[in-house]
């Protein structure tokens, strides 16, 4: 009788451990770490909307939680994480813009750089102005677009040509490299200076020039779990994901650089 009563015990012991490992509403941990379910909401820089768009079909094909982007300026994002925005993952394209939410202890752990990008003078198909380098860009008539100093293209466009000694006067700032870019398409400008990413996926369309300035204005990309994550577990298996070997791979197709 004792020992059926132990047998009885023990195995109550098992299944309450059992219960105890079981996921959340989250699609929560296992043996092999969280699993991913829900929705995954991610704050990601204007310059990885096509990189991580793929990297979302992507994740969410292999049984990966459903993925939410929100796309703008690292600056801008970095102060809706830190006025409450309901957020998961926080991607910039730039440390600046992490540290303004880790500084605020917005971050869950420390954040992981996971690409590098550096700046190109993006020009129509055909160069018409025949821009060569940044001393083209201070010619007289020639109209640019770039960055505000604030968002990263900007810092690292005022960086590159602080580097060349070249003073341009823009014709317009804009708040996201995104929105330089599209000055370009629309004619408005003759020349953007604008990621070497987003020069490659509007290739179609513009040509990119390369300049030796650019290295010394290679931005980084970190990336962290956010600390009131809505879906910790999901946010944690999005950036594995994207630091795994499939997402370098996708960032690398871009135009992006290792870390």
């Amino acid at each position: 009788m004792r020992a059926r009563r132990v047998a009885a015990v023990a195995a109550a012991l098992v299944l309450a451990g059992v219960a105890g490992c079981g996921g959340n509403a989250s699609g929560g941990g296992s043996a092999g770490g969280p699993r991913a379910g829900g929705t995954v909401t991610v704050f990601a820089a204007a310059s990885l909307t096509e990189s991580f768009t793929r990297l979302g079909r992507a994740f969410e094909a292999s049984g990966g939680a459903t993925v939410a982007f929100n796309f703008a300026g690292s600056a801008a994002l970095a102060a809706q994480v830190n006025q409450g925005a309901p957020a998961d993952v926080f991607a910039s394209a730039a440390p600046r813009n992490m540290t303004t939410v880790t500084g605020a202890g917005n971050a869950d752990g420390e954040p992981a750089v996971f690409a590098r990008n550096r700046l190109v003078v993006a020009v129509p198909k055909g160069n018409p102005r025949g821009v060569a380098g940044l001393a083209d860009l201070a010619r007289p008539g020639v109209k640019v677009a770039l960055c505000a100093e604030q968002v990263p293209c900007g810092a690292a466009a005022r960086t590159a040509l602080d580097a060349a000694s070249v003073a341009v006067t823009p014709v317009t700032l804009e708040q996201d490299v995104r929105g330089a870019l599209a000055k370009l398409r629309l004619g408005e400008v003759d020349a953007a200076l604008v990621y070497r990413t987003d020069a490659l996926a509007a290739a179609a369309e513009v040509t990119a020039v390369e300049f030796p300035e650019s290295a010394r204005a290679v931005n980084d990309y970190p990336i962290v779990v956010l600390r009131d994550a809505p879906n910790p577990d999901g946010a944690r298996a999005f950036v594995a994901y994207v630091r795994s070997e499939r997402g370098r791979a996708v960032l690398a197709e871009a135009g992006f650089q290792a870390p």
